[in-house]
């Protein structure tokens, strides 16, 4: 006779996580503690929104609790690339953690150039937490007729 085993769905869930981190090359998710305990994520990356109007494209990242010196974007080969990272705050001695759930450490984000983004006119700024990155548009060329002699 087979023993019973306790189904725990919760670990079957972090199973599939970790093997879909693995595929996208990405830390693997763990769970600390008992295994009631909500499932942690090794790794971030800043949430971003990408809207577009006619003179520019503009990217908000959300950055909380950095600074801009600690935040860098760069432009090459077509590829708009933010990167930086989130320090872990200092243990203080005597503090007791009961829960860590933000998300600490190093984050890059890449995003290819749409066609019609001009990659000499990108610029940046910062503020409450929130990068905003304004790639603008190239002047549309019109078709130019040519005379025929």
């Amino acid at each position: 006779m087979t023993p019973l085993t306790h189904w725990n769905p919760f670990q079957e869930l972090s199973e599939v996580q970790n093997r879909l981190a693995t595929l996208f090359g990405r830390a693997p998710v763990t769970s600390k503690g008992s295994q009631e305990e909500a499932i942690t994520v090794a790794e971030w990356a800043p949430l971003v929104d990408i809207t577009e109007d006619e003179k520019e494209f503009l990217i908000k990242a959300e950055l909380p609790g950095l600074k801009k010196e600690e935040v860098k974007v760069t432009v090459e080969d077509g590829v708009l690339t933010m990167s930086g990272e989130r320090k872990t705050e200092k243990e203080e001695k005597g503090k007791r953690y009961h829960r860590i759930e933000r998300a600490y450490g190093s984050f890059v984000r890449s995003f290819t150039l749409p066609e019609g983004a001009d990659p000499a006119k990108v610029n940046a700024e910062f503020h409450d937490g929130i990068l905003n990155v304004h790639v603008t548009k190239c002047p549309k060329t019109l078709p130019k007729a040519i005379e025929i002699k």
